[in-house]
């Protein structure tokens, strides 16, 4: 009894959680946004390849490869019993996942850059300590201009300035290398005075 509690406790903390309730939603309007691709293909731009590659009222339509015929009764050719290949479908569906493509990039693109936008404008407004700060400063915070010029200044006010970038491993070295020789110099030195003095 435990393990089916347990089971189904899991099972409503996963139904419950973000991620799977933006996934179904994806979901249902990536069905939805299929079908509004697949209706413009095979009503509007279909229609008119169509009509631009019809020779003698025949288009994608018609552009079957017959590897075995089956005829009926009346002479026709039976597409239910034949073996061909339908190039027509091959292309729809080519035609079909380019548009699909091509309208999930301009929309992602436009939803990337919203969002940065708007990451960039919350950067802009003020956090909570510094909303009180302004609240005793007596700023209104109802006027938007008042909110973030008093916002920058009161950053600017309380900027602390950056440390100095850490020397990289090369320069680390070549001051060590420095130091060497200076010693090594020193070393040298020390030798041929004491030398001179013993003369």
């Amino acid at each position: 009894m435990n393990k089916v509690k347990g089971f189904f406790k899991d099972f409503k903390k996963f139904i419950s959680r973000g991620n799977v309730i933006d996934m179904a939603i994806g979901v249902v309007i990536a069905s939805a946004f299929t079908a509004i691709v697949t209706a413009l293909t095979n009503k509007i731009i279909m229609p008119f390849i169509n009509w631009l590659l019809a020779i003698n009222g025949a288009g994608l339509d018609s552009a079957y490869t017959f590897l075995k015929k089956v005829y009926s009764e009346d002479g026709t050719i039976d597409l239910a019993n034949s073996i061909y290949i339908d190039w027509g479908a091959f292309i729809t569906a080519i035609i079909n996942f380019i548009l699909i493509a091509l309208v999930l990039f301009i929309v992602l693109r436009i939803l990337m850059r919203a969002q940065g936008f708007w990451n960039k404008e919350v950067k802009l407004y003020p956090n909570k300590e510094e909303r009180e700060i302004l609240k005793s400063q007596g700023v209104n915070m109802k006027n938007r201009k008042e909110v973030l010029t008093a916002t920058k200044e009161l950053r600017d006010k309380n900027k602390v300035e950056a440390p100095a970038p850490k020397p990289s491993q090369e320069e680390l070295l070549q001051e060590i290398l420095l130091e060497l020789k200076k010693q090594n110099i020193k070393e040298e030195t020390e030798v041929v005075n004491e030398n001179t003095e013993q003369k």
